[in-house]
């Protein structure tokens, strides 16, 4: 029975290209270095001894830098290429970290956060688009989760060690060893993987491109979805903002300690999140419904932190957070990657990943703004929990977007097998005035 289940979950892991698994690799890599993301705002607050509001702001940039970043890596992609644009991005990024520590004043992290973002993020949209070029289309969305794996397999080993760094040598060895793993990520990418040339497309096929050229602007449901994963990420980026001060505020836990939980977090995603997308995926689950059931489980992780007594409960929150980010994140990306006309796929996935990055500005803002205006007032725990509260809210407002989404692209494929049958009828009955109305 055991064997047979072994069996089953490395069949999941069947059928992609050399290029995607060489991807997974890099990915991995680059993202068991990222130590400083977890840990920022503690450094901040803690060794640079900034303001809840000063680390507010600059979180805020770092957001700013993000959204820049996301679109024109987008927009770069369809003109130059991802390749070019993912070798730039994390070799460029990686060199960057190397000096971010030794900028300690508030105005001069604002900016170099802002820096650094914009040249980091333009490698998101690219790599969504290489993993478009890369993988076969049936096997696109696994392809997207293998990736995540290999992000939250980094995360689970980057935090905890992140942890044991800082408690050894300092916050500066976590800028040493990020910075080196964007460098080495990169160079393993250039070494494995060569330039896949876009395939050339004729006039006719440009002409109507261009046609479609402001498409993007006019899909309601893609807007709409996108302000659900603005939610979505609002809510799980707490885990990088609020979250780690509050463990040490009401708890006071150790970075160690914080590092465990997030670890968990990738252990878990590891091992269920390639069959839980198989399994939907075989039995052709709604992928909108599933998104929406995943922000409605990061609305109830919200909740369970007002239960504060039990630093108990922050394992049950982290689970439920796990499972909500296994339904949300493969599926967003599969869903806005569908929604793409060819040719604007760096497009969309741009104002996709753009959508996460103002998550971020608004996660880390509203969030910090919450906790220190009411804890100023009524004292640091209520501040918290009035944060809870409202992201809590939130996150049933992201529940019934999602659900408003799935009605709407019901109605778009309704109305799409009407016109297709209403199409094959004129040209099949022509003597009823089908060629007059064609």
């Amino acid at each position: 029975m055991l064997k047979r289940g072994i069996r089953k979950y490395i069949d999941n892991f069947r059928g992609f290209s050399r290029e995607i698994w060489i991807l997974t690799l890099v990915t991995f890599i680059n993202r068991a270095g990222t130590m400083v993301l977890p840990f920022l705002s503690k450094y901040l607050k803690e060794d640079l001894h900034f303001s809840y509001n000063q680390v507010g702001w600059v979180m805020v940039f770092f957001g700013i830098g993000s959204m820049l970043g996301s679109w024109l890596g987008g927009k770069l992609s369809d003109k130059i290429g991802f390749y070019r644009i993912m070798i730039f991005s994390l070799f460029t990024s990686g060199l960057l970290f190397f000096a971010l520590q030794y900028i300690t004043s508030f105005v001069g992290l604002c900016i170099a956060m802002f820096v650094i973002m914009t040249i980091a993020d333009m490698f998101r949209p690219a790599m969504f688009v290489s993993i478009g070029a890369y993988a076969k289309p049936e096997n696109r969305t696994r392809a997207l989760t293998l990736v995540r794996l290999a992000i939250n397999l980094g995360f689970a080993a980057g935090p905890a060690f992140g942890g044991l760094i800082i408690m050894g040598i300092g916050y500066g060895g976590l800028f040493w060893v990020d910075g080196a793993t964007c460098i080495i990520a990169i160079l393993v990418f250039w070494l494995l993987v060569k330039e896949k040339k876009s395939i050339p497309i004729s006039k006719e096929e440009k002409q109507l491109l261009e046609a479609n050229r402001e498409s993007v602007f006019k899909d309601k449901p893609f807007w709409v979805f996108l302000f659900s994963c603005v939610i979505s990420g609002i809510l799980f980026f707490q885990l990088f903002t609020t979250i780690p001060l509050y463990h040490k505020d009401q708890y006071n836990l150790t970075e160690f300690q914080t590092g465990l939980l997030l670890t968990m977090n990738g252990v878990l995603v590891f091992f269920l999140e390639m069959p839980i997308v198989s399994y939907i995926e075989r039995k052709k689950l709604n992928k909108v419904k599933i998104v929406t059931i995943g922000c409605l489980m990061m609305a109830i992780s919200m909740f369970i932190l007002l239960i504060n007594f039990w630093a108990g409960m922050l394992i049950m929150m982290m689970l439920f957070m796990t499972f909500a980010e296994m339904f949300s994140f493969p599926f967003s990306n599969s869903f806005a990657m569908s929604r793409a006309p060819k040719g604007h796929e760096g497009r969309y996935m741009a104002i996709f990943t753009m959508s996460y990055s103002l998550a971020h500005i608004l996660s880390a803002r509203v969030g910090m703004s919450i906790i220190d205006f009411f804890g100023k007032i009524y004292g640091y725990e209520v501040g918290y929990q009035i944060n809870w509260a409202f992201m809590g809210i939130l996150g049933v407002i992201g529940t019934l977007l999602g659900f408003w989404v799935i009605k709407m692209v019901r109605e778009e494929q309704v109305q799409s097998k009407y016109k297709t049958e209403k199409e094959e009828f004129l040209f099949s009955h022509p003597a009823d005035g089908g060629e007059r109305e064609i």
